[in-house]
C-alpha cells in the first residue's frame, strides 16, 4: 500500500461518523413505527460500518476482490434472515389444556 494517508482524512471521517451517530440518535428518538425505525437504524449502522471498513481498515485502497470477500458474510446473513423469517410466525398449536387432553374427570 503506497498511498499516503493524510491526517485530514481521518479528521473528516471522525466528523462524518459523528454526524451519522447523531442522525441515529434522532431516528431512535422519533416516534416512527417500530419496523421503520429498526430498518433505518440498521441501514445507518451498516453505512457506518462500511465507512469504517473503507477508511480505517483501508479497504478503499485494496483490490475489488477483497471487497467481495468482505461483503459475502453480510449477504449470507441477509439471506439467512429472510429464509428463517417464516419460522418466526409459526405458533405452537396445542389441542387444549392438559385436563382436556388427558380427559380426566373431576
Amino acid at each position: 500500500m503506497s498511498e499516503e494517508h493524510s491526517e485530514a482524512l481521518y479528521h473528516w471521517t471522525f466528523w462524518y461518523l459523528l454526524v451519522l451517530t447523531v442522525v441515529e440518535v434522532v431516528v431512535a428518538l422519533l416516534s416512527l413505527p417500530v419496523f421503520l425505525k429498526g430498518l433505518l437504524l440498521v441501514i445507518l449502522a451498516l453505512w457506518k460500518a462500511a465507512w469504517v471498513a473503507l477508511y480505517f481498515m483501508h479497504l478503499r485502497f485494496e483490490r475489488k476482490t477483497l471487497g467481495v470477500i468482505a461483503i459475502t458474510p453480510l449477504l449470507i446473513c441477509v439471506f439467512l434472515v429472510f429464509m428463517l423469517t417464516p419460522d418466526l410466525g409459526a405458533t405452537n398449536k396445542t389441542v387444549g389444556s392438559a385436563k382436556q387432553v388427558t380427559k380426566t374427570k373431576p
